[in-house]
């Protein structure tokens, strides 16, 4: 069961989020506008609290974003997984056996029609779709044609919203607005 069930996925910006997702009974949670002298601290705190930490690795202020980055944050951090835009992130997070989930922006045709060719390319392990109110057909069509788990996040404003992306097929919500965080922590 993806992410063991858990609906809702912190996305965290600042320390005195992270401290509430370390009391939380959220499993997994994303760690957003990191700093590379953070990153050792913050990954250990994680582990010691029993909480994954899904990294976001185009956000990493000190690190350039590409495969020797990866590699990096593999050896150095072990975060349960990686997202990113980037298509050798996501290859390099593969290899080396961190979950890896490819981000993409869906604001037209083009950029969706882009987007399938990168996942043929990447052939990550989730999908995180933004924005996540995208109608819900383009949702079914995704998920269809490429036979992988979805996340939907951005613009992501109430529970209607919520609902309607998960009933529509996505098995988790990525969100940073803490009042949404509420909505289901299993």
């Amino acid at each position: 069961m993806a992410f063991h069930g858990q609906k809702i996925i912190p996305a965290i910006r600042n320390m005195k989020d992270f401290e509430t997702i370390l009391k939380s009974d959220f499993e997994y949670f994303i760690l957003l506008d990191s700093h590379i002298n953070q990153l050792k601290s913050i990954s250990e705190y994680a582990k010691k609290a029993g909480k994954k930490l899904l990294l976001h690795g185009d956000l990493i202020h000190g690190l350039k974003n590409d495969e020797y980055a990866t590699q990096f944050i593999a050896q150095e951090f072990k975060p349960a997984g990686l997202i990113s835009t980037k298509s050798q992130m996501i290859t390099t997070a593969k290899k080396k056996g961190i979950m890896a989930i490819q981000r993409l922006f869906l604001i037209d045709t083009t950029a969706l029609e882009a987007g399938y060719k990168l996942i043929e390319k990447t052939k990550p392990d989730y999908i995180e779709i933004l924005p996540g109110v995208i109608p819900t057909n383009i949702i079914k069509e995704i998920s269809q044609k490429t036979g992988i788990p979805l996340l939907a996040g951005g613009l992501i404003n109430t529970k209607e919203d919520i609902e309607i992306a998960l009933n529509a097929g996505v098995v988790a919500i990525t969100t940073s607005k803490k009042e949404l965080w509420i909505y289901d922590s299993k």
